[in-house]
């Protein structure tokens, strides 16, 4: 498969991914994890194993969740925060509050399910927050 095409599937995978649509975005990383090689294809398998377990969270399956969020954790870890210009970073946080949460007999809801964003986005988001903080710091202590 030639780059662009795995870039193409990829990020076909990753609107599947954000629009909640699971089984699809593990489908579309799937093929591109069978021809990548390493370590692209650890990376991949991460993704992949993170988004198999909110598609088994979406079938009802608790066990599939947590052991596949686990895995899927695992392997993300070996990645920086901003790989390929994504937020692995708030994605690995995501997933490991959904972990936690699960392996509670507990449930985040529907709004809590993971988006992966751009990794600057979700710096610039943190940005303008934390601004506004230190706004709010410095008028009090006026």
């Amino acid at each position: 498969m030639k780059s662009a095409e795995r870039e193409k599937k990829f990020k076909e995978g990753l609107a599947h991914f954000n629009a909640k649509k699971f089984f699809e975005a593990h489908e579309f990383w799937e093929e591109i994890w069978l021809v990548e090689s390493e370590p692209e294809k650890t990376f991949l398998q991460g993704l992949i194993q993170i988004t198999a377990a909110f598609h088994h969270r979406q079938r009802g399956n608790p066990e599939g969740v947590e052991l596949l969020l686990a895995s899927g954790i695992v392997k993300l870890l070996r990645f920086p925060a901003d790989h390929r210009g994504l937020a692995i970073g708030e994605l690995r946080e995501n997933a490991k509050r959904w972990a936690r949460a699960i392996g509670m007999g507990d449930d985040l809801g529907e709004k809590a399910l993971p988006k992966l964003e751009r990794a600057r986005q979700c710096a610039q988001h943190r940005d303008v927050a934390s601004k506004g903080r230190s706004t709010r710091r410095t008028k009090a202590r006026r």
